[in-house]
């Protein structure tokens, strides 16, 4: 059995900071694709890539009719794969969307979205993660600050840094609904999280962060550093990000919702072995284990 070295070492008994060993855009300069030579080096820089306008109204409007049948139909609801909210008990997110629904299996290969990654990524990719994620207005819960891949590496395995995420905005994302928020350039530091991960940590993580959080020092000193960046845009719009920025986004308590559909994709140079931080593997429809290519 061949043993892969933990370049990432996490949820020990003390928080740690290590410098990023992987690059960010693994493609060459001439890898073909829908992104300019200078948004790519943009992206490196800043760990992500804002578009103005991934799919037209025309698309958004398809997109929003498949969300709001699967979140009101009561099979799915009763899934496993719904998370609802604590409180109001709504349904907060889908997961493995690409598979519930033919309509956003069609987004996933989508080239203006699937090229894109494999531009990122430099090679072929597979959906590791895939939702919809829905944030009525009063009182919708935000998600803390986090780097997805501290979670990825800990708790599914992903052995490096070569994971990309794109979430494409369904309805208008204001500067008071609880928009996505970025720290630019943090990316390039990974924060190890301290303390173990309790077994099944993903059916309390899924609605309230607990395992995997940053320390409100290091938060501080990071927000310190490189600043924060809240994203808004019509819908249609998309925000590309790479898997170790540090993100979060605020509660909406205004009355305007805010949904998005949310695609990770990862390359298949990067398939996942068992976790380097948790007892046991988080379920497929949240961590997949099939790894093959979009196509």
């Amino acid at each position: 059995m061949t043993t892969i070295t933990d370049l990432y070492p996490s949820r020990g008994a003390t928080e740690v900071s290590i410098p990023r060993k992987d690059p960010v855009v693994w493609g060459s300069p001439d890898t073909p694709g829908p992104i300019a030579t200078d948004e790519l080096q943009a992206f490196e820089r800043d760990g992500f890539l804002a578009v103005d306008q991934l799919i037209g109204p025309g698309e958004v409007t398809v997109y929003q009719r498949e969300l709001e049948r699967l979140v009101t139909d009561p099979a799915i609801r009763a899934d496993e794969r719904s998370i609802v909210e604590p409180k109001s008990k709504e349904i907060r997110s889908v997961f493995e969307v690409h598979r519930i629904s033919e309509v956003f299996a069609n987004l996933v290969r989508d080239e203006r979205v699937v090229g894109r990654a494999r531009q990122i990524l430099g090679s072929d990719v597979y959906v590791h993660q895939s939702r919809i994620n829905v944030k009525p207005g009063f009182g919708a819960s935000g998600f803390y600050w986090h780097s997805d891949f501290e979670t990825w590496h800990a708790e599914d395995g992903l052995p490096n840094m070569r994971t990309v995420s794109v979430s494409i905005a369904l309805t208008e994302n204001y500067d008071t609904n609880g928009g996505l928020m970025i720290m630019p350039g943090s990316h390039r530091t990974f924060l190890g999280c301290a303390g173990a991960t309790p077994k099944d940590n993903y059916k309390q993580s899924l609605q309230m962060q607990d395992a995997g959080t940053p320390s409100d020092e290091a938060l501080t000193a990071m927000a310190s550093e490189y600043g924060i960046k809240l994203f808004t845009g019509r819908a249609g719009s998309a925000t590309w990000f790479d898997c170790n920025c540090m993100h979060g986004s605020g509660d909406n308590i205004t009355p305007f919702p805010r949904s998005n559909v949310f695609i990770v994709f990862n390359s298949v140079e990067n398939t996942a072995v068992e976790p380097f931080a948790a007892p046991v593997r988080r379920p497929e429809f949240i961590g997949a284990r099939d790894f093959t290519p979009v196509r």
